[in-house]
């Protein structure tokens, strides 16, 4: 192709972005890559889950804070941003689960939700997308919803009898979910720092994972691994600009950087639909569009 090649990756609040994909995303704009990170919400309703910043002013503005941050990680990443606009649904817990807060994004028709992502998908014309899987990567409301007004996005953004106010029609070229955190990735990660250090920060983890018996391995899904490895500095110090989001000397930075890159340098995807020939495994988002 004689043109730019451009990827998207829509992601739910400010922080997935910097923790799904990051380093494969700074590595596609080292390449000349246009990126574009579409985010849902504003994450009004995140949890303050660095100790050194719960305090009441931080709470009072933690949507402002939320978007700073963003600002932030974008630019450390080099990617472009846009928000779709939509209110955080915060994570239900409990048993029974509370209902979702009325308005929120989780509580959408994503038929009716896609549209500005139809807008915006016409606007940039991406090759690529980039999104979670059905289970939203993990069980979040607002993980889940942008899995569905995705999936709706995408097959929606071709057809010019569907959202014919959205702007003039855009087939993008490829669609690949998310595959982070593996019990396999996990698990060798944990032995690599058993036998380096004698402690492992995925003790717990894997711990709980055994007791939960057998269960699908997002491995067995991989179609595609990015390498990446001398990009997860930078993967690193955009999550850490999402400041309320993660403690600096916690859980996420405890495996140094030169045994993440030695044991599992790449970040990895599923291929879910293709438009373009290119046999898995892969290597690269745009393999076939090349």
């Amino acid at each position: 192709m004689s043109e730019q090649l451009r990827l998207m990756a829509v992601h739910a609040h400010p922080d997935d972005e910097s923790s799904k994909g990051a380093a494969a995303m700074a590595k596609y704009v080292a390449e000349g890559v246009d990126v574009l990170v579409v985010t849902c919400t504003g994450g009004e309703r995140g949890s303050v889950l660095n100790p050194k910043l719960d305090r009441p002013e931080i709470w009072e503005n933690i949507a402002e804070i939320r978007r700073a941050e963003m600002d932030r990680a974008r630019e450390i990443l080099g990617v472009r941003q846009e928000w779709l606009g939509y209110v955080d649904s915060g994570y239900p817990e409990g048993d029974p689960l509370p209902p979702l807060p009325e308005g929120c994004f989780g509580l959408v028709d994503p038929e009716v939700a896609a549209e500005p992502l139809v807008a915006l998908i016409r606007k940039f014309r991406p090759h690529v997308i980039t999104t979670y899987d059905e289970n939203g990567g993990y069980p979040h409301p607002d993980h889940v919803m942008t899995h569905k007004i995705t999936m709706v996005a995408f097959a929606a953004a071709a057809d010019p009898e569907r959202f014919p106010e959205a702007g003039e029609p855009w087939q993008p070229l490829k669609l690949y979910y998310n595959m982070g955190w593996s019990r396999t990735r996990i698990q060798l990660l944990h032995e690599a720092m058993l036998e380096t250090t004698g402690e492992s920060p995925y003790t717990e983890w894997m711990k709980n994972w055994d007791e939960q018996g057998e269960r699908p391995d997002p491995s067995e899904r991989v179609t595609t691994r990015v390498p990446c490895g001398e990009f997860f500095e930078t993967r690193d110090d955009a999550l850490r600009a999402h400041a309320t989001q993660v403690d600096p000397d916690g859980f996420w930075f405890a495996v140094p950087l030169n045994i993440q890159q030695k044991i599992w340098p790449t970040e990895d995807y599923e291929l879910v639909k293709s438009f373009v020939e290119s046999s898995v495994p892969e290597d690269d988002l745009f393999a076939g569009v090349r």
